[in-house]
């Protein structure tokens, strides 16, 4: 693909963004190309998850959307899920009070950490919970582990609402590791479930440092509810390269892009 045809390609997915829905076409007709032209694009696009196609054009991919489950979602890109959370293990020091997202991403990261002293970990997921105490139990690291209380979501093994807010307003962490459900450019990190949001947002708000851990199949995805601009935000660890033309965006928001090799 041509960088010119990257740039149509991007420029479908603005569309996207601010109408939910773009028709074959009207894009011929932006992009100054054959409705076979577009077509190719649209195919590209739904290869990479970025879109769904529909008769006679495309609509956003968040809008049919649905988070999946915990167990399915612990075999979806697994093995790129697994680079991630070994390496953000990295970027823990002895010491430090951490918070960690309930999601598959992250409980890479729980199941990969490995001596490390003194951290306190604070958490949402109930299956993370149950990790930390065997490897605990094990003298694997050491330190406190505090679950946060709330509302226990049975379907994603995570706890949210007012009363996990509620405890949230008293307590400040060094870093916070984050799953996502998308990122873009423009809506910066999304989530399919605004319970799940909310949390992310204080935590983000009391958190010196903020860490998405997120997997290429996520990147230009947007997702129901908004839980963070870019600015926000001061580490994405990825299996991928950020997309070339988010090279400026990112150094104007301070965000460092860190992949797992």
């Amino acid at each position: 693909m041509s960088l010119v045809g990257e740039e149509r390609k991007r420029k479908i997915l603005e569309l996207l963004e601010v109408s939910g829905k773009v028709k074959v076409n009207e894009l011929s007709d932006i992009l100054k190309v054959s409705t076979e032209t577009v077509r190719k694009y649209l195919d590209q696009l739904q290869k990479e998850e970025k879109l769904k196609k529909v008769y006679g054009g495309a609509i956003n991919i968040s809008f049919f959307n649905e988070e999946p489950p915990t167990v399915e979602r612990e075999v979806t890109h697994s093995e790129a899920k697994h680079r991630i959370g070994e390496f953000a293990v990295s970027l823990i020091n002895d010491n430090d009070v951490i918070a960690i997202d309930e999601g598959s991403t992250p409980m890479q990261l729980v199941k990969n950490l490995r001596n490390k002293q003194n951290i306190t970990i604070f958490t949402t997921s109930i299956s993370a919970l149950s990790v930390l105490i065997e490897l605990h139990q094990h003298n694997i690291f050491t330190g406190k582990i505090i679950m946060l209380g709330g509302e226990i979501n049975t379907t994603h093994h995570r706890v949210t609402g007012s009363l996990t807010i509620e405890m949230l307003e008293n307590l400040y962490v060094d870093k916070y590791f984050i799953s996502a459900d998308g990122l873009t450019r423009e809506a910066g990190i999304t989530s399919f479930d605004s319970s799940k949001g909310m949390v992310t947002k204080k935590l983000i708000e009391h958190s010196s440092q903020s860490i998405v851990l997120i997997d290429h199949s996520k990147i230009g995805k947007r997702t129901h509810y908004k839980m963070a601009d870019l600015i926000d935000i001061d580490i994405i660890v990825s299996d991928h390269e950020h997309p070339q033309d988010w090279e400026y965006l990112l150094k104007e928001n301070n965000v460092q892009w860190l992949v797992a090799n």
